[in-house]
């Protein structure tokens, strides 16, 4: 992997903070399917990626704050382990109107990485036992591939299992 050029196209907020942060990443392009039920599967099958390493970023609310939870596409967030893990008594998802306006993204185009507002940020566990992992680059049929632990350093994240497989 190398420090991905933009290609006549202005980076999105995600690549740009991963080119500030100096960390090696790939960017994938693909189609997005316009009516795929999970942005996420489609993006993973149009890369040709395992739907293990293939992540989606999703914006819960855990007792009225907005947290972000980074989970596998082949998984569904476990919301009572989320709001465990973020210290909270309650989850839900968060309203994607809210969820666009607070991050800058739009919903299927969600990056964990340049969001307008920093938000708490916790990765499933099971991140930790892959060599890359590809997110959203910040809007849909765009994927960053990058490390874990940059996926971590960047996010600001924790690790936790808040996956339900």
């Amino acid at each position: 992997m190398s420090h991905a050029k933009q290609h006549g196209r202005s980076g999105t907020p995600a690549t740009v903070a991963a080119t500030k942060a100096k960390i090696d990443f790939t960017l994938h392009p693909y189609e997005p399917a316009p009516d795929a039920a999970s942005y996420g599967e489609a993006a993973a099958d149009a890369l040709g990626v395992g739907h293990d390493r293939l992540f989606k970023t999703l914006v819960a609310e855990v007792d009225g704050d907005l947290t972000v939870a980074v989970v596998p596409v082949a998984t569904t967030l476990d919301l009572k382990a989320l709001a465990a893990a973020a210290g909270g008594k309650r989850a839900q998802m968060a309203d994607p109107q809210v969820a666009e306006r607070t991050t800058g993204y739009v919903v299927g185009g969600i990056s964990p990485l340049g969001q307008r507002r920093a938000l708490p940020t916790i990765i499933d566990a099971s991140v930790s036992g892959l060599a890359t992992v590809y997110v959203s680059a910040g809007r849909r049929g765009l994927q960053i591939e990058l490390t874990p632990a940059d996926l971590v350093r960047l996010t600001g994240a924790r690790t936790a299992e808040i996956a339900r497989r």
